[in-house]
């Protein structure tokens, strides 16, 4: 019979110790091992007959300028009109009242002739915003949009069967598609019964069925998701191990849970003695650059088995790492690292469409560097386990650290910026990022002012803990607008560590309702209705959601936490979840415990190990055999925080303007609801105004970019920065080394040349400067190596200017064989004398990127702006 004591109870969705209930959906926990649940989809039944979309080029965003899209409004036809490519669309219709049918075929009709034309008469078309795609680089013409079977996803619209085809009249290409596709796992009754054998594992048991349940199930579905190699699958679609994914997954639970398959599943992402970054925008690293949380990854398998022989194999993979990772990602400005968002790697999901890999490759994230700053950690107490000075890492922890709470604070919101962005001036963006905040609680880079603060007034929305708040516009639900369980998990934990009871409470819920509705653990779910279906791309059985289910348990509710002097213990259990719980069969290096904890809150009363008390608390390193700890909280000490919470509703930013130059002009359209604009000049805010227009004043280099301001006070992105640059100075590279004579085009001068691990590994040349200042330094060059999302071929070299090194020049990949798509390299701002100047662009050890073998790119001309 149902307990009628919610745990916790919302608007929308009220979870008890036994079942969830969400209107008419239910999920009623039967046993430990049996689940039912009736949970229905609402995403076949809301699916709106307004479809917005673009055409593409060569799987790029090269139609139109950001938020003018196509539409079309399906009624009972099939076809729809003739559009034109590049054709500006019509003001939006009323949203109609009625959805669409599920399977509803519907085949778009397109007119490409003004591309075909341009093609024939140049060799090129040029697109609304001067970037040209050659002739000889055309691969096809493609749709794109929200609704699904479209997506936004402009790279992987070829793999998604989006692809325009001829027809027999001239310039006209067609696709058809089905919409709504009927999803029969969205409407049907669920059942989960336990199949596997896990009577070795750890059992579980509390007041709480549910939790037990799905600890069960969680159990079973990591069984499951471990290869005949002895490697956790990373998903049930997704095959394989993957650096952050398993990484993440071992901290939250396999490194105590599985510790010999998760040694053998890091040991897969080490190439070259260094840790792999995996596939990734614009070719993995160091455009992406989060792979150090396989350090801390490794660090907790060691501080779980102790294990003198897994220290030494990891110790110099993570050191050499680390010391690529400084020479190539440090700002000795900032004293923070450059890469894009750990984890969030979709590019348009957590940035703005106008930053290309490059920009997101000299951005600094708030997660990736508290990444960063505890691998350094953690590497400086593994060179004095190995009797080495550490204190070099050290410095550089803390300089990252200071780094974050100096640049990345934001005191009137009261918790971090999700990064620092723009083109070379960074600004910060005033994003909430749920993984980065929690990461940064949890290794302690605020103080315990901060870490309160951070989950008290960070925002969470009605099914949980959203990836990024407020969310982007137009972008449809995967990272943006949506919840995913492990990130949930991580937040879940740093409000433990702070004693926030009702953040975690709503945590809790999340996850719950979650794996007790859709009977695995998915991926991901759409913020606003905590709905599976309705996301870019999902899959049940995620390694690093069961393990943030395991973790509930393990590093929550029994508070486990491993050192290397031994097994600590610091519980947090809500008064909603008190009652006895027990963990039996728990195995700690040589040990085995059977573990009891009576009560609820987070102050330990007394702690005994077969009836005797642990002295400081601690369970031995060096313990053997089998033994009982028991623990009891004192809930009359109240330590857990009361109205702490900042519950939101899900919000969308205003779309950023875009802005134009009229000679000493800017100038964008104004947008719809703005409240006003911020205007920033060099990363820093210039002023507020409600004018569509700002009048440049003369002077040295500027950098300008503007934002739109909601009635709620939320600020949009960014606009394209916008240079005025009175000083330019080109230098043809043909002019320096022989050009390349290979047959690619749009490039300046007479030519390009070619750098590779074979040619021109080191490229000289003099510039003759009148006037002794600050510069900026960047490169024209093209990668076709790989396409803009994924593989492995970021060209890297190194930048020195009169025999002192200035960083390294990244060359991100632009488009499968797109050779003639010519882009910038990052900027380097650098000190020049009056008169000769030598510049160098070498290849050195630390340029090696994650492919190894192919490490090419094709330069146009180097670009030399003086800045004061």
């Amino acid at each position: 019979m149902k307990d009628d004591t919610a745990l916790y109870s919302s608007e929308s969705f009220t979870l008890y110790k036994d079942s969830v209930v969400q209107g008419s959906n239910i999920a009623t926990i039967l046993s430990p091992t049996h689940i039912k649940s009736n949970y229905r989809s609402p995403a076949s039944s809301t699916f709106s007959r307004l479809i917005k979309f673009k055409i593409s080029i060569n799987e790029k965003d090269n139609e139109m300028p950001p938020g003018s899209d196509h539409w079309v409004l399906i009624g009972d036809e099939r076809e729809s009109p003739i559009v034109k490519f590049g054709e500006a669309p019509q003001p939006l219709p009323d949203m109609p009242s009625t959805y669409l049918p599920v399977n509803y075929e519907y085949t778009f009709k397109v007119d490409m002739s003004s591309v075909l034309q341009q093609f024939e008469e140049k060799g090129y078309f040029e697109a609304y915003d001067g970037s040209r795609v050659a002739k000889n680089d055309f691969k096809g013409f493609y749709v794109a949009g929200a609704s699904l079977p479209l997506s936004w996803d402009f790279v992987g619209l070829d793999e998604k069967g989006l692809k325009l085809q001829p027809t027999n009249e001239a310039g006209i290409y067609t696709l058809t598609v089905k919409f709504n596709p009927y999803n029969e796992v969205g409407i049907q009754d669920k059942e989960w019964q336990l199949s596997a054998d896990i009577s070795n594992r750890a059992k579980y048991t509390s007041a709480q069925p549910i939790v037990d349940a799905l600890f069960n199930l969680s159990v079973e579905e990591a069984t499951k998701n471990i290869e005949a190699d002895s490697t956790f699958r990373t998903g049930a679609k997704w095959g394989g191990v993957w650096t952050r994914d398993i990484s993440y997954s071992i901290i939250l639970a396999f490194a105590y849970h599985e510790p010999e398959v998760a040694k053998i599943s890091l040991r897969k992402k080490v190439n070259r003695g260094r840790i792999v970054q995996d596939t990734g925008s614009g070719g993995a690293w160091p455009v992406s650059s989060d792979r150090v949380v396989w350090a801390i990854a490794a660090w907790e398998i060691y501080k779980v088995t102790g294990e003198q022989a897994w220290l030494d194999e990891i110790y110099p993979i993570i050191k050499n790492s680390l010391e690529d990772d400084y020479r190539t990602l440090h700002d000795p400005e900032t004293g923070l690292y450059a890469g894009e968002s750990s984890f969030l790697d979709w590019r348009e999901q957590t940035y703005p469409k106008w930053m290309s890999n490059m920009d997101i490759a000299v951005s600094q994230n708030l997660g990736t560097n508290v990444l960063h700053y505890r691998a350094n950690r953690i590497l400086a107490e593994m060179a004095a386990l190995k009797g080495e000075s550490g204190d070099a890492y050290t410095k550089r922890a803390d300089d990252i650290k200071a780094g974050i709470n100096q640049h990345l604070w934001m005191e009137d919101k009261g918790y971090y910026a999700q990064y620092r962005y723009g083109r070379p001036h960074l600004t910060v963006s005033p994003r909430f990022e749920a993984l980065g905040e929690a990461l940064a609680v949890l290794f302690d880079v605020p103080d315990a002012d901060r870490a309160a603060s951070i989950i008290s007034r960070s925002p969470v929305t009605e099914y949980g803990v959203t990836c990024i708040y407020p969310q982007i516009p137009g972008i449809p639900p995967y990272h943006n607008n949506a919840i995913w369980p492990f990130v949930q998990s991580y937040w879940n934990l740093a409000a433990a560590k702070t004693g926030n009871e009702q953040v975690l409470l709503h945590g809790l819920a999340s996850i719950y309702r979650a794996g007790a509705f859709f009977l695995t653990n998915y991926e991901n779910m759409v913020a606003q209705t905590g709905d599976f279906l309705g996301t870019e791309i999902n899959s049940d059985r995620m390694l690093w959601s069961m393990a943030g289910n395991l973790a509930m348990v393990y590093r929550v509710f029994m508070g486990m936490s491993f050192e290397t002097d031994g097994l600590h213990f610091h519980p947090v259990v809500p008064e909603a979840y008190g009652g006895t719980r027990s963990l039996t069969n728990f195995k700690y290096r040589q040990a085995t415990l059977d573990i009891t904890i009576k009560g609820h809150g987070n102050v330990v009363q007394k702690i005994t190990m077969d009836g005797s008390e642990l002295k400081d608390g601690i369970v031995p390193a060096n313990l053997t055999g089998n033994h009982t700890i028991e623990i009891e909280l004192n809930a009359s000490i109240k330590t857990m925080q009361e109205n702490g919470i900042n519950n939101v509703v899900n919000h969308f930013t205003l779309a950023g303007p875009r802005v134009e130059k009229d000679s000493m002009l800017l100038k964008w359209e104004a947008i719809d609801q703005a409240k006003a604009y911020h205007i920033y000049r060099n990363g820093k805010f210039l002023e507020h105004t409600t004018n569509a227009t700002y009048i440049v004043p003369a002077g040295p280099y500027a950098e300008y970019k503007i934002s739109a301001v909601d009635e709620m006070e939320y600020e949009s992105f960014t606009s394209e920065p916008v240079a005025f640059a009175p000083s330019e100075t080109i230098i043809e590279f043909e002019n320096i080394v022989p050009a390349s004579r290979l047959p690619y085009t749009n490039h300046s001068g007479l030519g390009f040349v070619e750098i590779s691990k074979a040619t021109n590994r080191s490229i000289e040349c003099k510039i003759n400067i009148e006037e002794a200042g600050d510069y900026f330094i960047d490169a024209r060059y093209s990668n076709g190596s790989g396409p803009w999302n994924t593989d492995n071929k970021c060209a890297v070299r190194s930048l020195a200017v009169n025999f002192m090194y200035a960083g390294v020049l990244i060359f991100p990949q632009r488009g499968q064989d797109e050779w003639s798509d010519w882009g910038f390299s990052n900027s380097r701002r650098v000190k020049l004398n009056a008169g000769d100047n030598l510049i160098r662009i070498t290849f050195e050890d630390w340029n090696h990127n994650m492919n190894g073998e192919v490490n090419t790119a094709m330069l146009d001309y180097l670009r030399v702006i003086r800045i004061e």
